[in-house]
């Protein structure tokens, strides 16, 4: 009796801090502390839910980007059942299932050549259109552990995450590890893709505070976009297309376009922060993170201007991508590259190597008016918001 008492209690323990359900048609495990509830993909391991448990519904939206159309696990993606609807090339992969915050592993941007295509790989690495599979869960009295992972078999890596929630805490804390499974030494970029996405996005209202100095903006002089391609950032001011100051802060307005350019972080600092909020809702959300190992973050704003399928012309997102490149130009530019402003756009790993970084995420409630973030302070594991 006392047995079956202790099952009844562990199996309830379960279903209030671990679930597996279907978020949005996809597979996915649920963490949920009775604050925030945060949701896993199985298919990419994308992070796809981060959101105040509230009444009110201002405040217990998904600021993660969720796309309009269908998504499938890409483990089962089909190239002669999906490409008529997904596309083709080296997008396809990453498009039919990408929602949320991705890793892009072990490069970020296209593939280097047509081979590599042929290969099987696709945009931002083979991390995110893996299967990854669940190794541990842990529902105890302080926190709730999910641990899961994948092999990468085209790449010979090995990519894992556990997440740690804790009880009566709005934030989740993910340490993350990649392995080098080849025999020798090879470059790699490593980045994290938290992408947001309507309604949190909107152009003109979505805003964005960061621990960030200067960048640079993608695309040549005379591209089209937001910004004026090439020119130098001194944050949070750029020079849109037309020649004038931009606020980068606030997603750019101009419609039917996009923007992306890279930041160099604050040097000086023990640990670097980001966060986002629309004026019209009552959530905050934002990551902090150790500066070592992740000197860049780039701000990418698609305002209906791909075409391609799935998009379609559809698509609202803004993604803030941080780590160890500036630009999303795949592996073998960032090598030519070498760096930027005298900082590396790649590193090295070596043969049979284990290396670990993490982030945290928080989200909190917030009032009409709010002005933004000028600091996170990490103080005793907890992020503290100071306030602009």
């Amino acid at each position: 009796m006392r047995v079956r008492g202790i099952l009844l209690m562990a199996i309830a323990s379960l279903a209030q801090g671990q679930r597996e359900e279907m978020l949005h048609g996809r597979a996915a495990w649920v963490l949920d502390n009775g604050l925030i509830r945060v949701s896993v993909l199985r298919g990419g391991g994308h992070i796809a839910e981060v959101r105040l448990v509230s009444r009110d519904p201002k405040a217990a939206i998904n600021p993660m980007r969720v796309p309009h159309y269908q998504t499938i696990d890409p483990h089962e993606y089909n190239p002669a059942k999906h490409d008529s609807v997904y596309g083709d090339g080296s997008h396809r992969f990453l498009s039919s299932g990408y929602m949320g915050h991705l890793l892009c592993f072990p490069y970020y941007g296209p593939p280097s050549s047509e081979e590599e295509i042929r290969a099987g790989l696709g945009n931002h690495g083979e991390a995110p259109v893996s299967e990854w599979r669940m190794t541990s869960f842990e529902s105890g009295e302080k926190a709730i552990t999910l641990q899961y992972g994948a092999n990468l078999p085209r790449t010979q890596y090995r990519v894992e995450r556990r997440l740690t929630m804790p009880r009566g805490k709005r934030w989740v804390k993910v340490d993350e590890w990649i392995e080098n499974l080849a025999g020798y030494d090879r470059p790699f970029q490593w980045m994290q893709h938290a992408t947001f996405g309507p309604p949190f996005v909107e152009p003109g209202k979505t805003t964005f505070d960061v621990s960030a100095t200067k960048g640079l903006a993608g695309g040549a002089p005379g591209a089209p976009g937001s910004l004026a391609g090439g020119s130098e950032v001194v944050w949070p001011r750029g020079t849109d297309i037309e020649g004038k100051p931009a606020d980068l802060r606030r997603f750019q307005p101009r419609a039917n376009t996009g923007i992306y350019y890279a930041l160099l972080m604050d040097p000086a600092r023990q640990h670097q922060f980001f966060a986002l909020f629309h004026p019209d809702y009552r959530v905050l959300v934002g990551y902090v993170y150790p500066a070592a190992g992740n000197p860049w973050i780039a701000d990418w704003q698609e305002n209906r201007r791909n075409t391609f399928a799935p998009w379609n012309g559809q698509v609202v997102a803004r993604g803030i991508e941080f780590g160890n490149s500036p630009f999303a130009e795949g592996l073998r530019k960032a090598v030519e590259r070498g760096s930027l402003f005298g900082v590396p756009a790649y590193e090295w790993i070596q043969a049979r190597q284990r290396r670990h970084t993490g982030f945290t995420i928080f989200v909190e409630e917030i009032e009409a008016g709010f002005p933004g973030v000028k600091d996170v302070e990490m103080r005793n594991g907890d992020p503290v918001i100071v306030r602009r």
